[in-house]
């Protein structure tokens, strides 16, 4: 393999992680410890938010009234395409039961959470598409008690778009909670008494190491880093529109990685030009923050071949991948590693992100080698189920016990023996037994 980097990250998804890990575990451990009135005061110290933690029915509606007509059409129209998407999601997996040999039934059932724990960013951005992304599709699953939160403004409580759609998405239960605070409230069912069975959605990197160490005794969307995009690209692309995507996905923060994958220096070149005027061209917060994300963690990488680019795009996995080439098809049917494709120039990681129909709650730090993204099947559970008849214990019986034997396993063998020896009364069986 010939690769280049034209650009290469100065810092990896890595860096910094001792330190917030340090941060996280103590505050998780001081929640656990002091229960509702310690998250209330991390949020009066972190948040300066001071209003109620639990959202009313009155807040609920006066939010409401603040959300323009034209703002609500738009949380409309995502919310149906998402809503949309997911229940197709949801009807491409069946409850069934198959006979596997004579009188032996095994089948599947699909059981959806019982409380499941959503996390909407509310710092730098009002993640309004977040809400509709797990509130909607965890009750597309069939969840029963959906908690949401979200960070709060000083003496504002919940951004107004936010608590609109939250509410709108069917969110049973609404903290005023940010952060570290608000993954262990909804974990430890402070406030609720719903203890999650399952936590959903992005955040910083407090939020997303929170996760990390609740999983096991929760379950989670996945092991998320900061939001990365990954672009294919040859000479046919457009360097405008390969450079307005990266940026688009540098402002998300000052540690999301921007990568193309090309075999032509000549459009490397061209979207290089074009991306610092870019960044400059946006407002204040985002421009800080994609200049910072595209100096410290944006690559360009030259490769000789497609297979080349395949190979190297499948090792970064990116959490959203675009393909901006002649060969659109090729590289949709042999790419393997990524949270969510992207085919052509004309749709946009940014369509995906807000309002197109697939969830942009995605895997991240190369998760997406072994998983995919949100969906309503990580909101439900998948368990099996067993019957049989009497007449099948003659063959099943019998091989059970010859396998723990096998095995060692004495307590499991005699399991099956005593079906046998009752289903079967008097007749000899091969069970195993030496002798």
């Amino acid at each position: 393999m010939a690769i280049t980097y034209l650009k290469k990250a100065e810092k990896t998804a890595a860096t910094g992680e001792d330190e917030t890990r340090k941060i996280v575990s103590s505050m998780l451990a001081e929640i656990e410890a002091g229960g509702e009135e310690v998250a209330k005061a991390y949020g009066e110290k972190l948040d300066n938010f001071t209003g109620n933690i639990i959202v009313t029915p009155e807040e609920i509606e006066a939010a409401g009234k603040k959300v323009n007509q034209k703002l609500k059409d738009d949380i409309q129209f995502a919310y149906d395409r998402v809503r949309k998407f997911a229940e197709a999601q949801r009807a491409s997996i069946e409850e069934f039961e198959t006979e596997l040999s004579p009188g032996l039934w095994a089948g599947q059932k699909l059981i959806p959470m019982v409380t499941a724990g959503c996390y909407v960013p509310g710092g730098r951005y009002a993640h309004v598409a977040s809400a509709i992304m797990s509130v909607g599709t965890a009750k597309v699953a069939g969840v029963e008690n959906v908690v949401a939160c979200s960070a709060p403004k000083p003496g504002e409580g919940i951004n107004p778009a936010i608590l609109y759609t939250m509410n709108l998405c069917g969110a049973d239960h609404i903290l005023a909670l940010g952060g570290v605070q608000g993954i262990a409230a909804m974990t430890f069912g402070l406030f609720t008494g719903k203890k999650a069975n399952f936590l959903a959605g992005p955040g910083n990197r407090f939020v997303a190491e929170a996760k990390r160490m609740l999983y096991g005794r929760v379950g989670i969307d996945m092991f998320a880093g900061p939001t990365e995009i990954g672009i294919i690209a040859d000479e046919t692309a457009d360097p405008q529109l390969v450079a307005e995507d990266l940026v688009s996905q540098a402002e998300h923060g000052f540690d999301s990685p921007a990568w193309l994958f090309t075999d032509s220096k000549e459009l490397a070149d061209a979207v290089t030009g074009k991306m610092e005027g870019l960044i400059n061209a946006l407002p204040d917060t985002a421009r800080e923050a994609a200049t910072a994300s595209w100096r410290d963690y944006g690559e360009i990488i030259l490769c000789d071949t497609r297979e080349e680019i395949c190979e190297v795009s499948d090792e970064y996995a990116s959490e959203h991948l675009e393909i901006h080439t002649a060969q659109d098809q090729w590289y949709t049917d042999n790419l393997k590693c990524y949270g969510s494709l992207f085919i052509g120039e004309e749709t946009t990681v940014s369509y995906g992100d807000k309002c197109s129909g697939t969830n942009h709650i995605l895997p991240t730090k190369g998760a997406a080698h072994y998983t995919g993204g949100l969906s309503v099947h990580k909101f439900m559970k998948v368990v099996t189920t067993q019957r049989m008849t009497r007449e099948a214990n003659r063959e099943v019986g019998q091989a059970a016990a010859r396998i723990s034997r096998l095995e060692g396993m004495e307590g499991h063998a005699r399991a099956g023996d005593a079906r046998l020896r009752k289903y079967f009364e008097g007749e000899n069986f091969d069970l195993g037994i030496d002798g």
